[in-house]
């Protein structure tokens, strides 16, 4: 569903080795599956913080840190689970140990179970684990097939749905009133339907090959730049007029970076061919995984020089 890299502290513990062992080849893909997910399960974690800012709730660590663990459950899921376009779009994860990737996302997903059930959400964790399968994985039932990955723009619709209420759902639980809650909705659910959309682009070539009918490869770049850039626009336009009326929290930096950045990835990110280089990968990966992580740290900082 989406891409990213791990970088800090322990990164050198996750550096390939250069070799041509098959054991080490083994070891260091299974390693890349496990860490392929961490920061985006980061930035979902710092996202629902923020809808706890704009809803004007006090933020839950522990429901931050839950719903973190669910995201990387599905997504680590996804890619244990593998699909045929990945084998060409994350050659990376080839010939990694499938068992270990299923084994610490169930881990990951008993531990943000159980802190959601304490916080008393459980339902909520089970939107995005059985949606993920099903993304996945699919069910067949005789011959009833269900499979959520593929076709045009479903794949997008079912990220920005699924992790829309997922976000709003967790960080609205307590909240009384349901508009604000369905504002929250809109916002992160077209975010995340965009930013889904963006990663397609990098993956046109598994894509095609595959049969996929992700909406770059059906609209075509042009067209579904086009539509990336209108959903964005009303998105936070609405959100705008309802910081202004009160419905939400007056966080007027989350929503002029947000704008700024979204306009930024959508013109930059939807072209195919910059995707070898190195510097683009590593911009995106910065504003789009990154880009909760920047907003808070810039509220941060004015919070600092207003006080």
């Amino acid at each position: 569903m989406s891409s990213n890299e791990f970088s800090g502290s322990f990164g050198h513990i996750f550096k390939y080795r250069r070799t041509t062992n098959p054991e080490c080849k083994k070891e260091n893909a299974t390693i890349e599956l496990l860490k392929s997910s961490i920061l985006v399960a980061f930035s979902g974690a710092l996202r629902i913080h923020l809808a706890f800012l704009l809803l004007h709730i006090q933020s839950s660590i522990l429901t931050c840190i839950a719903g973190g663990l669910i995201i990387y459950t599905v997504y680590t899921l996804d890619r244990a689970l593998g699909a045929e376009e990945d084998t060409v779009n994350r050659t990376e994860l080839n010939g990694s140990n499938k068992k270990v990737g299923l084994a610490i996302s169930l881990l990951a997903f008993i531990i943000g179970t159980y802190i959601l059930a304490k916080e008393g959400i459980l339902t909520l964790a089970f939107i995005p684990f059985i949606t993920g399968y099903l993304y996945s994985k699919g069910i067949k039932i005789g011959k009833f097939a269900l499979k959520l990955k593929g076709g045009l723009g479903i794949k997008n619709i079912v990220v920005g749905l699924t992790w829309g209420i997922f976000i709003a759902g967790l960080a609205g639980s307590g909240c009384g009133n349901l508009v604000p809650i369905v504002l929250v909705f809109i916002f992160f659910g077209v975010k995340l339907f965009i930013n889904s959309a963006i990663y397609d682009f990098k993956d046109i070539k598994g894509d095609t090959l595959a049969g996929i009918k992700t909406l770059p490869v059906s609209l075509g770049t042009q067209k579904t730049r086009n539509l990336l850039t209108a959903m964005h626009l009303l998105s936070h336009l609405a959100l705008g007029i309802a910081l202004i009326h009160g419905v939400l929290a007056f966080e007027p930096l989350i929503v002029l970076y947000s704008f700024i950045c979204g306009l930024i990835c959508i013109q930059n990110f939807t072209n195919s061919e910059d995707e070898k280089l190195s510097s683009r990968k590593l911009e995106r990966t910065f504003l789009v995984d990154g880009e909760s992580t920047s907003i808070l740290g810039l509220r941060m900082i004015a919070s600092a020089l207003i006080a």
